[in-house]
């Protein structure tokens, strides 16, 4: 193997000379690049790829973007500080650091901005939304070939670098379970349809039904906005229709919605797995502390953030980029109390 020292000795530079040539970094004499070039190609010098992408590296973060949410504690909510931790493991491994960057709801959505600048090296976005704003950022980061990477979000129109979860598999498995403990009445509290996965979750909800049998009807479908306090304001209409029979299980789209609709319920004296089932999706640390315990859906989030994060940063080291644009991961249901209705009243 012909080393640099030997390509600068023939060039009669530093090593350093013979670096910046190669990575076409910093201002530098037409005539110095040219013998350096010419050294190198006599002696057949063949520079690492992995050497050179190292050198190439313009911040050494990988940035994170995060919705901006007012009043919402982001990092104590389950969802972020799962993903986050997943990204931050690997961009460590390979000797990233993170940098966060929030997104308001009204801030020009300019990620372009982010590389231009040497901010970041690779971005992942997090709580990306269907609206056309994030849309042409997004097209823009592809344009430039800018390496980015979705997670929990899908564009259907656009071949975005994205790692999801299964929420179709998984939320008619969980309606599937309600029908299965006698339940033919249930309702759905979704979230926002800018998010795939609220779009995903409906899919496997009126999946469920179609296949039992069971007619979709619009007014079981419900939307909240995916905080606890959404779903607890959801509680007075539900109420009414539990209390007359019109529905007999709710499934939440999230833990956070499910909880707060099950202490909202409890305020009109109904508790779950007694007066209706419910079921939650994430398998967050509230579904296992909350009384009685939350059924729910168990999504891999630390899993996907490792994923997103590996995605990048090896095609960054690899010349060829993966094949595979978006990465599906299974998620799997979790039976506890409140899907259970053995001690139903009839």
């Amino acid at each position: 193997m012909i080393s640099r020292k030997e390509v600068a000795k023939l060039a009669g530079v530093s090593e350093a000379t013979v670096s910046r040539v190669l990575n076409n970094v910093g201002p530098m004499k037409e005539e110095t690049r040219a013998r350096v070039l010419q050294a190198a190609a006599e002696l057949g010098y063949v520079p690492n790829a992995l050497a050179q992408q190292f050198a190439r590296r313009k911040s050494g973060n990988i940035g994170v973007i995060l919705p901006f949410v007012p009043k919402v504690h982001l990092f104590s909510t389950y969802y972020f500080s799962e993903i986050l931790s997943g990204i931050g493991e690997t961009a460590k491994r390979c000797g990233y650091d993170l940098l966060l960057i929030f997104r308001e709801p009204d801030d020009s959505r300019d990620y372009a901005k982010l590389f231009r600048t040497q901010k970041i090296d690779a971005c992942i976005v997090l709580g990306s939304q269907n609206v056309p704003e994030e849309r042409s950022a997004l097209v823009e980061l592809k344009e430039g070939g800018f390496p980015f990477c979705l997670v929990n979000q899908r564009f259907e129109e656009e071949e975005f670098l994205s790692v999801d979860a299964d929420h179709v598999a998984g939320s008619e498995a969980a309606v599937r379970h309600l029908i299965e403990q006698g339940s033919l009445r249930i309702a759905f509290v979704n979230g926002p349809a800018q998010y795939s996965n609220s779009t995903d979750r409906l899919e496997g909800y009126r999946n469920a039904l179609e296949k039992a049998g069971i007619k979709y009807e619009t007014q079981h479908v419900y939307v909240g906005n995916y905080s606890r306090k959404s779903g607890y304001e959801l509680a007075e209409r539900l109420a009414k229709e539990i209390q007359i029979g019109r529905i007999d299980a709710v499934f939440a789209a999230n833990d956070r919605m499910a909880i707060g609709l099950m202490q909202g319920l409890r305020e009109h004296g109904l508790e779950a797995s007694q007066h209706y089932a419910l079921i939650g999706y994430d398998d967050s640390d509230g579904s296992r502390i909350i009384s009685p315990r939350l059924s729910t859906v168990a999504v891999p989030f630390y899993e996907m953030g490792k994923l997103a994060a590996a995605r990048l940063l090896n095609a960054e080291r690899a010349s060829a980029p993966s094949e595979l644009r978006q990465e599906v991961l299974p998620v799997s249901l979790v039976q506890r109390e409140t899907s259970d209705r053995k001690n139903k009243h009839h």
